[in-house]
C-alpha cells in the first residue's frame, strides 16, 4: 500500500491499458489506479480509444482509494476546466429538448400546479 497518494491529488501518469469500460494508468511501480469511462471526458464517451490509448501520458486527479486493495479511481474530466464553469448550464439539455424532455419537465410543473 503507497500512502504517497491521497484523494484529490493530482498526478502524471501513464496508460498500461484500455478496456472498453475505462483506462489502467500507472501512476508509479507500485500504484496503478483506473479512469472509468465516464470520467475520460466531459459529455458521452461512446468509445474510449476515440480519447486515450496505451502509452498516453496523462495528468489525472485521485477520487477514490480504496485502501484495503490498493485501487485507485482516477479522473482526467475532473481536470478539464473549460467545463467546469458550465456546471450549472446543462450541455445535454438542448439535445434532450429535440426528443421532447424539455416539455415533460415544463408540463411536471404544471401537472404539480394542477394536483395541488
Amino acid at each position: 500500500m503507497s500512502d504517497k497518494f491521497q484523494i484529490g491529488d493530482v498526478v502524471e501518469g501513464v496508460i498500461t491499458g484500455v478496456q472498453p469500460y475505462g483506462a489502467f494508468v500507472s501512476i508509479d511501480e507500485e500504484v496503478q489506479g483506473l479512469v472509468h469511462i465516464s470520467e475520460v471526458t466531459n459529455g458521452f464517451v461512446k468509445d474510449i480509444n476515440d480519447h486515450v490509448k496505451e502509452g498516453d501520458k496523462v495528468t489525472v486527479k485521485i477520487i477514490e482509494v480504496d485502501e484495503s486493495e490498493n485501487k485507485y479511481a482516477l479522473s482526467i474530466r475532473a481536470l478539464q476546466p473549460e467545463r467546469q464553469a458550465d456546471r450549472n448550464t446543462n450541455p445535454i439539455s438542448e439535445k434532450e429538448g429535440e426528443h421532447g424532455f424539455n416539455t415533460l419537465k415544463d408540463k411536471l410543473k404544471e401537472w404539480i400546479k394542477q394536483s395541488e
